[in-house]
């Protein structure tokens, strides 16, 4: 999961020589209202993270990950929580598979915890670590359940970052040995690969903003974290592409944001296009394209040269791609500075900070979306979702595209028969999945959908304050209680049509 960026692109904005999605023209269909029906062979998904659900984190040889010690420090998770225990999720491997048959999942999203498997970040894998996502594989298989798996969602061994993390080259390289193990060991059996997941947070959240693991507050370093990232990336990728086989697929799962202008005013659209440089094409512009947007290196020119790229960097991320993922939670709103701009400490979505998380436009000041609001404070917007599945659609024709992450927070409690009844969030399901079937009405080849969230669970920097999951734990007892959207969603994966609403 997430930091709340998620939504589409920019439309309509001027990007310099990026690949914004000025010039576009696009048909679109109205969002179907009546019953819905998706393509044969889409993939009805959950998603999950290794720190947020795995616990047993000194188990069979795992070492500390960044949010292993970011968690155990004072202050920085609500209430002091930790991911030591999690949801149990190590333990209870076959138990949860089961219920993710239940529910008729076709496909489950999950991340390998890179200190699992290599608890230096150097070196031979570990066995031991190796067999646990072994035999997950092997139990999903058996149920039917195609794995997606994750080789990095913000867990960085902890020796790597004592060694500089990814502000430094040295990190990419590692990434890329680390997926060389991972791929060898699994590649006979997992054919969807995601090299990284979110890259905007763990760079700009972790070394910008410090409110993710490891808590660096240095807009230097977030850039060259975000270029590093992009460089793991393609290292990863060309070692993925040395050990698997023909069949598997290979992609990245980006946050991109549907960054929108509060008005019409030219200072605030020049305020979006800076934000979305930042939030988007810092990222898809390299990868995608093999070069780094104009208007981002210009507009970043007080905060640093660049001169960390070195000449091969550019060709070595951009490499070719099977799929794009794409995680959607909200829009954003921004504008210009005014004379009554909010001060103090700044809360854009990511949680709040005296620190920018966006180098070179810390200025930009933003707004909450309109609409209806979640247990997180975020707005509920299935149009921005239909925006970025046509967006990428046009940038990125030939690649398919998968919503790897998008779900929804609310105070869920259990009633007096121990149900849990969560009439918003299938509201919210069916809202977005109305928005994908839009989009592949509209010429998009979205080949599947991964909920976040499988089960209630460690919600990073929110600790169990927030519940994202389909599955509601009682943290106590770790016993797991499918929601009512639960079994509204597995009738939607078993029929591949949405049920009434209730």
């Amino acid at each position: 999961m997430t930091s709340g960026t998620s939504a589409g692109p920019t439309v309509g904005t001027t990007t310099g020589t990026g690949t914004g999605a000025a010039g576009l023209s696009v048909h679109t269909s109205p969002t179907p209202s009546g019953p819905v029906s998706f393509p044969a062979g889409f993939a009805w998904g959950a998603a999950t993270a290794a720190y947020q659900i795995e616990g047993s984190a000194s188990a069979d040889g795992r070492t500390p990950s960044i949010w292993d010690t970011f968690s155990h420090t004072p202050g920085k998770t609500l209430g002091g929580d930790t991911g030591d225990v999690a949801v149990d999720h190590y333990r209870r491997r076959a138990d949860d598979v089961a219920l993710m048959a239940e529910l008729g999942l076709t496909a489950y999203r999950f991340s390998v915890s890179w200190s699992r498997v290599q608890p230096t970040g150097r070196g031979p894998a570990v066995q031991r670590g190796l067999d646990f996502y072994r035999g997950l594989v092997d139990d999903l298989l058996a149920r039917g359940i195609t794995p997606a798996l994750t080789l990095y969602h913000w867990d960085l061994p902890q020796e790597l970052e004592d060694a500089g993390g990814w502000p430094v080259r040295e990190t990419a390289e590692r990434f890329a040995e680390y997926a060389a193990l991972v791929g060898e060991a699994l590649g006979d059996r997992v054919e969807m690969w995601t090299t990284l997941n979110e890259p905007w947070c763990s760079a700009f959240l972790g070394y910008g903003s410090g409110v993710h693991a490891p808590g660096r507050t240095d807009p230097v370093a977030a850039l060259r974290a975000a270029h590093h990232l992009n460089l793991g990336h393609g290292l990863a990728a060309q070692a993925l592409r040395s050990v698997l086989p023909a069949r598997a697929r290979l992609g990245i799962s980006l946050n991109p944001s549907a960054v929108r202008a509060k008005t019409e005013d030219p200072a605030d659209l020049d305020a979006r296009r800076r934000i979305d440089a930042l939030a988007n094409r810092v990222f898809a512009d390299p990868i995608l394209h093999g070069r780094y947007p104009a208007d981002l290196l210009a507009d970043t020119v007080r905060v640093t040269d660049w001169s960390f790229i070195a000449d091969s960097d550019l060709t070595a991320i951009h490499q070719p791609l099977d799929f794009l993922g794409i995680n959607y939670y909200q829009p954003t709103v921004v504008s210009a500075p005014g004379p009554d701009a909010p001060t103090g400490p700044r809360s854009d979505g990511h949680g709040a900070s005296d620190f920018s998380p966006w180098p070179g436009s810390e200025d930009v000041v933003f707004h909450p979306a309109p609409g209806e609001r979640t247990a997180m404070g975020w707005s509920v917007d299935p149009s921005g979702l239909h925006e970025l599945l046509m967006h990428y659609t046009a940038e990125a024709p030939g690649v398919a595209l998968y919503v790897t992450e998008n779900g929804v927070a609310y105070d869920d409690e259990p009633g007096p028969d121990g149900s849990v009844h969560d009439p918003d969030r299938i509201r919210y399901l069916d809202g977005h999945l109305r928005a994908i079937r839009r989009a592949i009405n509209d010429g998009a080849d979205v080949r599947g959908y991964f909920q976040w969230s499988l089960m209630d669970n460690f919600e990073w920097a929110y600790g169990y304050s927030k519940r994202f999951g389909l599955i509601y734990i009682d943290y106590e007892t770790q016993q797991r209680t499918p929601k009512s959207s639960a079994h509204w969603y597995a009738q939607a994966a078993r029929s591949g049509q949405l049920p009434p609403l209730p």
